[in-house]
């Protein structure tokens, strides 16, 4: 389950008027294990764009809530709903899912296989497994996921993923995957690099920055950003984005590092533009052995310079112009290096050569070429 959204990436309304009388036409059914409010990131690019010539009824995970009665359907848009069933087992969302929509559906889009109980209740003509991270090797993940993917990997018509090591493993096991690494909406992000106003809360901090935005949860290495804080006393590490799975008390506090919470989406330029330098503090263990953060193209489009750990997909692709480190110390050297070549021409080339390959509508209009040719 995730925590509870405290901001909005959109202004959405709830109306428990879109019921199956006048709402149960779907063209297709997401499921999905990210709150749509939560951070902004690879399920709502993709189904959004989606979104444009289909009508989409996204479920998340059920979510008891014994404060309120019923579940809860949030319009997005007239052509995409998010429903949160309120209900304290799974087999419960049968009941719910009957006033929202038919069974009969064209497109069934799985984030989680622990959704893969309702296959059995919907009639799909395709089922489509965007496989954007290995949820299996992820902290307390159920015993039982590793048999649900096993499942739906048997029964997906066609199966993508978010990165080339997630590529390599789940292409042993079906006949249809195509890697989609996370892409980026440039012409948003670019906005860091023009007139925009910087935020209060990251304008009052002691440049320059180093900064990071994304979920703060076990993927991230503590212990290194405690280290290179301590390493640094005269520069700033600002760290955006919501908690997940950890809590407070597992926070380095050094004088030197700001946590300055979750932040819309709409206002991650402004943030970045506030960053020195941008960077990718993960932790090499099981929960990142398969990832390919969103956020390198995201700062890319910002023009920040980068330094980030081996993350595999990191290191394979974009080395050229990724400072990687493995210890506080080379973290360290590799700020300073940075700061020191800033504005770097060649680097700014290379970006511009690597995003100029990329976006998020290109991406959604291939999947969508392949999810046709799958049925």
């Amino acid at each position: 389950m995730q925590p509870t959204p405290t901001t909005k990436t959109s202004a959405p309304t709830h109306d428990a008027g879109l019921t199956a009388q006048n709402e149960n036409v779907y063209d297709m059914v997401v499921f999905c294990h990210l709150r749509w409010d939560f951070v902004y990131q690879r399920p709502q690019h993709l189904i959004s764009r989606m979104a444009k010539d289909q009508k989409i009824l996204l479920i998340e995970e059920p979510w008891f809530r014994e404060q309120e009665e019923g579940s809860r359907l949030t319009k997005v848009n007239d052509n995409l709903h998010v429903l949160q069933p309120n209900v304290r087992y799974i087999e419960d969302i049968e009941t719910v899912l009957a006033q929202y929509t038919g069974k009969k559906v064209a497109t069934g889009w799985f984030y989680s296989a622990s959704f893969v109980p309702l296959l059995s209740y919907f009639e799909f003509n395709t089922i489509v497994y965007d496989c954007m991270d290995e949820l299996t090797l992820f902290k307390n993940a159920p015993e039982k996921l590793v048999e649900q993917e096993r499942y739906l990997m048997a029964n997906a018509s066609v199966v993508f993923t978010g990165g080339k090591s997630l590529y390599e493993s789940k292409a042993q096991h079906h006949d249809n995957v195509h890697c989609f690494p996370s892409s980026v909406d440039q012409e948003h992000f670019a906005k860091a690099q023009n007139g925009i106003a910087i935020p209060h809360d990251i304008a009052n901090i002691q440049g320059p920055i180093a900064g990071y935005f994304g979920v703060i949860d076990e993927r991230l290495n503590l212990q290194l950003i405690n280290e290179v804080a301590l390493l640094k006393p005269d520069m700033s590490f600002v760290m955006i984005g919501p908690l997940a799975k950890i809590g407070e008390h597992d926070l380095p506090r050094q004088h030197n590092i700001h946590y300055l919470g979750m932040k819309d989406y709409k206002e991650l330029p402004g943030y970045l533009k506030a960053f020195s330098v941008a960077m990718m503090p993960f932790a090499l263990n099981d929960a990142t052995k398969y990832i390919s953060p969103t956020k390198t193209l995201e700062y890319m489009a910002a023009g920040k310079p980068m330094v980030s750990t081996a993350i595999k997909d990191v290191v394979r692709d974009y080395s050229g112009c990724v400072e990687i480190v493995e210890s506080a110390q080379e973290f360290s050297a590799a700020i300073d290096k940075l700061i020191a070549a800033a504005p770097d021409v060649l680097l700014e080339a290379e970006y511009a050569n690597i995003l100029k390959n990329t976006s998020w509508n290109a991406t959604a209009d291939r999947m969508k070429v392949l999810i046709k040719s799958a049925v």
